[in-house]
């Protein structure tokens, strides 16, 4: 085995997402690192996405599809992903968003070139329809688990960790913001995860009405993260969500 060209696996969550998916494959197709494996599991869509996937993984072996056969939501099925994970390295990608086409190559190799466990990049924010906002979220040099409480910087779409330094992992079971309880599970084994500032991946967000109803989602789940999973006590867990807050609202200007 090549050890400089491990195998990756990208961990997909789909549901209901025929009008997207297509791109967010093609997007790992191009990929110019190609030993990879795409492991998507579909929470019982209902839009015509099964029948999609399964044309797909009947054109390329590396993509391998998964159907629950009750919906879970998205930690669920990335944990169901994650079992089935066979690389050493782990990526996500949820099915409505895109990777630039280097996005593997860089950062694998800025990884093998450090010796890091865990990594981020930059992004930028797509229109529904996939059309550029002009918004980057540049990726900060190194993230620690303080750090992570107070700024949930890190894009899930952007991460890859090495699971031979990390060990094996799962999220857990919340409906939302289970990425950033898991970053800080492995964060506070006394990891650092550590940003390649470069814009490698594409977020699509949906019109401002589920904006703003998906932003107040993320906020009340946070304050669990916070309390339920963290253990924070309330005064703790205030002064890292007054910090929370406030980044979130600077991400947006």
């Amino acid at each position: 085995m090549d050890r400089t060209r491990p195998l990756i696996s990208i961990i997909t969550p789909s549901f209901n997402a025929l009008r997207t998916i297509n791109e967010t494959v093609d997007s790992v197709k191009k990929q110019t690192y190609q030993n990879w494996e795409l492991v998507i599991v579909d929470d019982c869509s209902t839009d015509g996405t099964r029948e999609k996937l399964k044309m797909m993984s009947a054109s390329d072996k590396r993509i391998r599809v998964i159907f629950l056969d009750v919906n879970g939501g998205a930690a669920v099925a990335r944990n169901v992903g994650l079992d089935h994970a066979k690389g050493r390295y782990i990526a996500f990608l949820d099915s409505d968003d895109r990777w630039k086409q280097d996005k593997l190559e860089k950062q694998l190799q800025f990884m093998q070139k450090h010796h890091y466990a865990f990594t981020f990049t930059g992004y930028e924010y797509i229109t529904h329809n996939g059309q550029s906002m002009n918004k980057v979220i540049q990726a900060p040099q190194k993230v620690t688990y303080h750090h992570m409480l107070k700024n949930t910087i890190v894009g899930c779409l952007t991460v890859m960790i090495d699971r031979q330094q990390t060990g094996m992992f799962k999220m857990p079971n919340i409906r939302t913001r289970q990425d950033l309880a898991t970053w800080l599970m492995i964060l506070k084994q006394g990891i650092t995860a550590y940003g390649l500032n470069e814009n490698l991946a594409e977020y699509r967000v949906g019109n401002s009405s589920s904006i703003s109803k998906n932003k107040w989602k993320a906020a009340k789940k946070t304050w669990l993260v916070y309390r339920e999973i963290e253990k924070l006590n309330r005064f703790q867990a205030s002064w890292c969500f007054f910090h929370y807050a406030m980044h979130a609202v600077l991400k947006r200007l």
